[in-house]
This record gives C-alpha cells, structure tokens and sequence, in this order.
C-alpha cells in the first residue's frame, strides 16, 4: 500500500498564502489522481470559509472536536469530521472552538502529539494530507510539525520575505530533534510573484543564498492575481475557477513537482538501502 505524505504548510508570518496554497495544492494533487484529505488547522477557520463551508461555527464536528476526545482519551471516529468538496478532496474543518483547544493543550499529556494521534487512523484512505497552519509557532502548529513528513513553506514575493524564517526554521529544527525525527523541509514556495517587476528575482536570489543549500526551493512559482480573491467567496479553487489562466497552471506544475520530488527521494531512499 502506498505511503501517505502528511504536509504541514507552515509559515508564521500571516498573508503569504498557506491557506490558498493548501486549498489550490490539494486540488492539483486530486486532478494528477491522489486521493487527498485538507486539514483546517487555524481557529481563524479561513481554509474552511475558502472551500465554501461559511457557516463555520454550526459544523457539528471539527478537527478541535476530534482533538478534544483525543485529549480526553474517548474513542474518536476521524471519519465523522470529513466534509467532501465538489473538486475531489475532502477537508476536516475548523472553527474558533479551536483557539480553546489550543489553550487546551498546554495541560495535556503527551500535548505535542494528539494530533498525530487523531489523524493517524486516516492515512491509510489517502495519498496526501495537508495541513493548513495558523501564522504563529504554537502548540497547534508544533501539533502539525510533530505529525508532518514534510513541512512546505509559502514565502511572499517581498523584501524581508527571509526575515522570521530563522524562527521557523529553529522550531522545526526543534520538533526534529525531540518529537518527529523524519520531519523534513519539503521546500520553500515563492507566492505573490509579481512578474512586471525583478524583486522576485532579487528575493528568490536571497532565499537561495540563505537556505538553497540546506533545503529545496522550488522551481514554480505562484504568481499574483485578483481572482484568487473572487474564488474565496464562492468555494472554488483557482482551478475550477479560472482553469486556464497562469496561477492555475502554476499550481499544476507545483503539484507535479511536489510528486516529483516525493518519487526521487522514495528512489534515493531505495538505492541507499540496496547499497548497504
């Protein structure tokens, strides 16, 4: 049976697109035929408004109903939390009740792992999850890292886009080390690419001199647009959206890279193991 990738889409600074990402990302791999579960993992609930669920607050049960049981140590059915959407990939919501599960989770034993202890009956039925992360470094996102393959990071197209990365990358240094030693940096995500100008250039030229040579930057890009906006109202992905516009094929070929990069490290992997 093929292995599930859990990737955490984290970064702590807020507006660099995780939940877009996510969403549009999610929706590639279903399109490229994975089998693909989101997790809403942000109080704020902005995945869960995105794919068109905007009554958050009435969902009877979200990823924080989950996790609450988990914490309790009642018995959990993951399976009664998932929503379908029309574009293939299916989401475990979220609400605010997640910010007091979060304030939760500071009392609770083994606090860096319920989440992995929610979602691990799950893997089985899917290709990929993602996990949509809230911009800060808290127990919740810890929560995230401590379950994830890999962690992938949107970067916006800005100067000091690097700037707090260091944090990041300290803290996933960090879950490495204690909680999840197969955790890894799937890669850096250049967003909000504005093409009439070279800061993109400038900008990927610094990300690459301060951490291409530990970690992957990858090749696509995602460009700046105006319908990204329009698709949050009404629960589309860019893809269904505007299927044939830049940003779409964008998210097309980051998806195929995603894949990619999974396929050639599953090789590597399998050639080191021949060798020995």
């Amino acid at each position: 049976m093929p292995k599930c990738e859990v990737i955490a889409i984290a970064n702590q600074k807020g507006g660099v697109g995780k939940t877009t990402t996510t969403f549009n990302l999610g929706v590639a791999l279903a399109q490229e035929g994975k089998r693909v579960l989101l997790i809403d993992a942000d109080p704020q609930g902005d995945l869960t408004t995105y794919m068109g669920w905007h009554n958050a607050d009435r969902i009877p049960v979200t990823i924080s109903t989950l996790m609450d049981k988990s914490m309790k140590d009642e018995p959990i059915d993951p399976k009664e939390a998932i929503l379908k959407h029309d574009e293939g990939v299916e989401l475990i919501p979220s609400n605010l009740e997640l910010s007091a599960t979060d304030a939760n989770l500071y009392q609770a034993i083994c606090r860096e792992s319920i989440l992995r202890n929610t979602i691990t009956p799950l893997k089985k039925d899917y290709d990929y999850i993602l996990i949509d992360c809230m911009p800060s470094l808290a127990l919740l996102t810890t929560n995230a890292l401590a379950c994830a393959d890999k962690v992938i990071i949107p970067v916006q197209s800005e100067f000091l886009a690097a700037k707090g990365m260091s944090h990041l990358m300290t803290s996933i240094l960090r879950v490495r080390k204690y909680i999840n030693p197969n955790l890894k940096v799937g890669g850096i995500l250049l967003t909000m690419v504005d093409g009439r100008t070279n800061l993109a250039k400038d900008i990927s030229k610094e990300l690459r001199e301060t951490y291409g040579t530990v970690f992957k930057l990858f090749d696509t890009t995602i460009p700046r647009a105006v319908k990204i906006a329009e698709t949050t109202r009404i629960g589309e992905s860019i893809l269904s959206y505007d299927k044939n516009s830049r940003i779409a094929e964008s998210y097309k070929n980051f998806a195929k890279e995603v894949i990619d990069y999974e396929r050639e490290e599953k090789a590597r992997n399998t050639n080191a193991v021949q060798v020995r």
